[in-house]
Formats: C-alpha cells, sequence, structure tokens
C-alpha cells in the first residue's frame, strides 16, 4: 500500500515531504487535492470512514468547496467537540470533504455480533479490525486494524482509482472494493464510481453515505445557504426552528450559525425511485451550488451542520451476495449562478 501510495506522488508531482500524502487532479473546469491511503503517514487511519477517495479540497471558479472543519484532533474525543473557539475532532470523525461510511444493518460492522473478544470483524473500505470486548460496536471507537488488505491506486491527469482487495478467514468475509474519483472532461463535473465484489463466504449488507463536508469558502451555515430536493420534504426530526426551517422542497436557515448551534433533521418524502437521489446546496453569496445525484435509490438521508460545515447525507442501501457485485455512482455538478 505505501509503495502504491509513494508512486502516486512521483507521478503527480506534489506537494512538500511533511504534508500527508495526496494526488492532483484537474479537468481545466475543477482542481481536486486527494488524500491517499496511507497506514503509516495518511491524513486519515481511523476505522469509521472509508480510506479512498478523502477531498481536501475543490476549487472551481476561484470558491472553495471543502476543506478543514475542524482545529485540531484529539484522541481522547469520542466524536467532536468545543474548546473555545475551536472545534475538537476525535481521531474517527476526523474527516474532510466528500467521504463515506458504510453502516451496517443495526449500525453494527460486518461480523462484529458474531466475533469474540479477540476475534476479527469487517469495516468496508477500512479492513478486518479486532474485537477487544463485549461492549456494543461504537463507530466513532478506534479500534485496531488487524488487515487492512491490499491497497492500490491509479491515477490519470482527470481520475484517482483505488482498489482495495480484502480477505478475513476468520470472520468469512472478503472483498474487492473499487472506488474511481472521475473528472467529466469539459464540464465542472465530478463522479465517483464504485463496485464492491463479495469474494468471501458471507453475505454483504450495508448502508454507505457520503458525509459531504461542505463549506463553501469557510462561510458558516446561515441564510445565504439554501438545501432543495426535488419532492416535498418531510420529517419526523425536524429542525431546531430557531435556526432552520423547511418550506416546501427547500430547508432554510434562519441565522447564521455560531458557537455551538447546530442544525440536524432527518430528511424524508423521498420515494423508491434513483431520481429522488438529488440534492442542490445554493450559496447565494458565493453565487455557486453543487447537485449531486445518483444512480441507486435514497434509502435514508439526514442533515447535520454546525458553524463550521453544512453536510447532506444521503444513504445508498448494498448488498451482494458470495460472488455477486454491486455497483453504485454519484456525480456532482458543481455551477454558478
Amino acid at each position: 500500500m505505501l509503495k502504491a501510495c509513494l508512486s502516486i506522488l512521483c507521478l503527480s508531482g506534489l506537494l512538500a515531504a511533511e504534508e500527508p500524502p495526496q494526488a492532483v487532479i484537474s479537468n481545466g473546469e475543477i482542481r481536486l487535492k486527494i488524500y491517499l491511503p496511507d497506514p503509516k503517514d495518511g491524513f486519515y487511519r481511523a476505522t469509521r470512514f472509508d480510506w479512498s477517495g478523502m477531498i481536501q479540497s475543490l476549487v472551481y471558479e476561484g470558491h472553495e468547496y471543502y476543506g478543514q472543519w475542524f482545529q485540531r484532533i484529539d484522541p481522547s474525543v469520542r466524536d467532536f467537540t468545543y474548546d473555545g473557539a475551536d472545534i475538537v475532532a476525535g481521531s474517527c470523525t476526523a474527516a474532510v470533504g466528500p467521504v463515506e461510511e458504510f453502516v451496517s444493518v443495526g449500525s453494527q460492522a460486518l461480523g462484529y455480533e458474531r466475533a469474540k473478544p479477540g476475534g476479527t470483524f469487517v469495516k468496508l473500505g477500512v479492513g478486518a479490525l479486532k474485537k477487544p470486548d463485549d461492549s456494543i460496536y461504537d463507530r466513532y471507537r478506534l479500534y485496531e486494524i488487524a488487515n487492512p488488505g491490499k491497497w492500490r491506486a491509479r491515477t490519470t491527469p482527470e481520475s484517482i482509482e483505488f482498489t482495495q482487495e480484502l480477505v478475513d478467514s476468520s470472520s468469512g468475509y472478503g472483498y474487492v472494493y473499487r472506488k474511481t474519483l472521475r473528472l467529466t472532461k469539459g464540464k465542472p463535473q465530478m463522479r465517483i464510481e464504485h463496485s464492491l465484489r463479495n469474494t468471501g463466504s458471507q453475505p454483504v449488507e450495508a448502508n454507505v453515505y457520503d458525509h459531504n463536508f461542505l463549506r463553501v469558502d469557510g462561510q458558516a451555515p446561515g441564510p445565504d445557504y439554501v438545501v432543495t430536493t426535488p419532492f416535498p420534504i418531510q420529517s419526523n426530526r425536524p429542525p431546531d426552528p430557531k435556526f432552520a426551517e423547511i418550506r416546501g422542497n427547500q430547508i432554510v436557515f434562519l441565522k447564521t450559525l455560531a458557537d455551538q448551534d447546530r442544525v440536524t433533521m432527518a430528511i424524508q418524502g423521498f420515494g423508491e425511485r434513483a431520481t429522488d437521489y438529488d440534492v442542490r446546496v445554493e450559496n447565494k453569496r458565493a453565487r455557486v451550488g453543487v447537485r449531486i445525484t445518483a444512480d441507486r435509490p435514497v434509502q435514508s438521508e439526514l442533515l447535520w451542520s454546525i458553524r463550521a460545515v453544512l453536510a447532506v447525507e444521503p444513504f445508498i442501501h448494498v448488498a451482494a451476495t458470495p460472488g455477486e457485485e454491486f455497483t453504485w455512482t454519484m456525480t456532482y455538478d458543481y455551477y454558478s449562478f
């Protein structure tokens, strides 16, 4: 894995040695900096999020869409917390940009309930992890990685493809996971293409979402931001009415989030068609936006935002029996208005 990451750095001719391994791709319309999986020097080495395709930066028409939303990392913090003016992230939460997490049914990881203490279970996109005790699985807990699998990466000027192969004989899980970030020629568009082939003896079933840590030019969520879907939005957990409200098919912020303000809600009202996986986030001050679509139906959808970041999180259901392959693609269209 380390060899593959180093070879990408040589090919892309990037960045100072003291920075985490990265790659840069561009199609002339948008420019991406992507953190590379690396168990020794990687930006993200925790056990919650998929290690591949974590976007540090995306610039379109001079506007930065992503970037680091926390000031420092503290392994003793479970999720994130506040320390004066700083936001402090735990190791497992300290991710940036469009980054994905696989959550197995019941908010578990694959094989966790069957594994005995000292045995292994699997987190897709991370590897085989050791179960330390009989406690309930906690996605924010940092687990020991018993086997990260075999990572490979291949880059072109306009794309980067990651492959992870994992065989965990003790749990019965095995897979080949491919993820490609591809920039469309002549358009401000990014496609994130996935395939998961089940090579083990156990069925694989999980829900995957992209956290979409959006922060246009570092601007706090507030009245300049609008979230729009193609369907009238419903919610059994609506936002705090002091901060945001639902207006038809939109979520509108009523004040700029500050201090420890938070807007969280379940987004409901979508149907079973893939066309309902369609969300726009626009910033009226910067006059830019992003539209996110996919070729699979929405399983569930959430909004989470604090003063430093706005995250819309659509989930897709992934399932593959032994020998089967499951594919899905998300498309990000960046635009100005």
